[in-house]
């Protein structure tokens, strides 16, 4: 995300002065599409190249050439997940990136309780479905880095979380029957949180606007930044940010927010399964 920061603030002071991609590239010895992808965040920043792009944009106000110069050192800082790199697929790191940064956090599950929601026990129930083979560090490494990505909700300027969450990923047991209720009492804690706001789509709604799957929909403090809407599969994830794309997501995360149930009746809601889960039928 400094990386997107940087870039988007580069093209600008590109921009202002009338300079060319291909000219900037030839500044710093590369191509008009390494300019490219610095702007879009998508390279890391040699601190050298920036500081002579700043002297090509005529960026001669040593306070702003300061400022502009530490971003760039921070924005090769390896982020807090650097040390799980062993267990954390390539095409995740982007999104713990985008997370860690965004303001809001707008999320549609339909088969699983989120990960930044999860306790411990669920997630690594949930963990050992894709891992079941791996060796038990493994698994607590994985389980480890999903219960430090919760550290942003507690964090002063956290993030908002509104989860909208299908019936179905409540009433399955995953890890069994103790586990969903531990699981189902932490939602209930949860949903108490100023900046956790829990919506559930129950099974008498019918068809909804999330037919296609889960997704996430992030917003970040720098109004420059796009949107950036999340996906993911099995063994990779997709990244939309395109003002089309994002518009459409956004659409259908406001007809899910319609379609489910209003947050005020999320606690009785919660209160109910864990009311079947403790029933004999369980």
């Amino acid at each position: 995300m400094l990386r997107i920061l940087l870039g988007s603030q580069l093209r600008k002071l590109r921009e202002a002065t009338g300079v060319s991609r291909d000219d900037a590239g030839w500044e710093i010895r590369a191509s008009g599409s390494k300019i490219s992808r610095m702007e879009l965040g998508r390279v890391g920043f040699k601190e050298r190249d920036v500081a002579d792009l700043l002297t090509l944009y005529q960026v001669t106000d040593e306070s702003e050439r300061a400022a502009l110069l530490a971003l760039a050192r921070q924005a090769n800082n390896p982020g807090w997940w650097h040390r799980y790199g062993d267990v954390l697929p390539h095409w995740f790191q982007s999104y713990l990136g985008l997370e860690t940064a965004a303001t809001l956090i707008r999320t549609y599950e339909v088969q699983y309780v989120p990960g930044l929601l999860q306790t411990r026990e669920y997630a690594r129930a949930v963990v050992l479905l894709a891992h079941d083979g791996a060796p038990a560090e493994e698994i607590e490494r994985r389980v480890n880095l999903r219960m430090d990505r919760q550290k942003i909700l507690r964090r002063p300027d956290a993030p908002h979380l509104w989860v909208v969450v299908d019936e179905a990923a409540l009433r399955r047991p995953i890890g069994g029957v103790d586990v969903m209720r531990g699981q189902i009492e932490y939602l209930v804690e949860a949903s108490k949180l100023p900046n956790v706001t829990i919506q559930v789509i129950p099974f008498r709604a019918g068809g909804h606007a999330g037919a296609g799957g889960a997704f996430s929909l992030l917003r970040f403090p720098d109004q420059e930044l796009p949107d950036v809407v999340y996906m993911e599969q099995l063994t990779s994830a997709l990244y939309l940010d395109k003002r089309d794309d994002v518009d459409y997501y956004a659409a259908a995360m406001e007809r899910l927010c319609v379609e489910a149930d209003p947050p005020t009746m999320t606690l009785d809601f919660l209160r109910s399964v864990l009311g079947d889960l403790a029933s004999p039928a369980s």
